[in-house]
């Protein structure tokens, strides 16, 4: 065995770890995911935060709704700025929603608008039994229905508390929209039917006339259908 071959083995033999590689460093620690800071303006909640390279304020349904989807968007060179602005985009749909509304004299209500009707009516939290009285109601188009076949078409055993709860369905959606509680004990705030419809013309006074939607809220109930 020649001395130049004994002297690798010895070497083999004495570092048996130097052929392998250098170990790797440790892998990096995953960054944190950037704060998303939340807030409240008009009736939806605000999310903020830094996203793809700008930041983003971002306006969706405000718990406890279960309503998904987001309402509206901005971005700004600052998070403040952001926010900002999507406060200015949410103020001028509330502006622009509120200038379409038709007044009804009869009821003394601002009528809102079929887009304003949708949205309180996908997240406005209603029972099992008013959702069924909407839509029954939505589906008898102008003819309405008589209380006691919109008693019926909510499982309620008594017009009476059919009617109740219809009131209450109007005064949620009403709180909703307006962005405050609609108190109808107050001296000339409407009751809350008058935010949902209107009774129907009947022949004699001694009659009850049905209960009619107003057109732009049947369209909602229609589209959420």
């Amino acid at each position: 065995m020649s001395t130049h071959v004994a002297n690798k083995r010895a070497d083999a033999v004495q570092d048996p770890f130097k052929k392998m590689g250098k170990a790797k460093k440790s892998a990096e620690k995953p960054k944190k995911a950037p704060a998303i800071l939340l807030g409240e303006h008009s009736r939806y909640q605000i999310k903020s935060g830094w996203l793809a390279g700008t930041f983003v304020a971002r306006a969706f349904p405000k718990p406890p709704t279960t309503a998904r989807g987001m309402i509206a968007e901005a971005t700004g060179a600052t998070e403040e700025a952001a926010i900002s602005a999507l406060h200015e985009v949410i103020d001028a749909r509330e502006d622009r929603r509120t200038g379409e509304r038709r007044r009804d004299t009869q009821n003394g209500v601002d009528v809102p608008c079929v887009e304003e009707y949708l949205e309180a009516v996908r997240q406005v939290t209603l029972s099992g039994p008013q959702r069924a009285m909407l839509t029954a109601l939505s589906l008898a188009d102008e003819d309405g229905l008589t209380d006691a076949r919109l008693a019926y078409a909510a499982g309620y055993k008594s017009e009476a508390s059919a009617n109740k709860s219809f009131a209450a369905t109007g005064l949620l959606i009403a709180e909703y929209l307006f962005s405050g509680p609609q108190d109808d004990d107050a001296p000339g705030t409407p009751e809350g039917t008058a935010f949902l419809g209107f009774r129907g013309a009947t022949a004699t006074e001694e009659q009850t006339g049905n209960w009619i939607l107003h057109p732009e809220l049947r369209q909602a109930v229609r589209l959420a259908m």
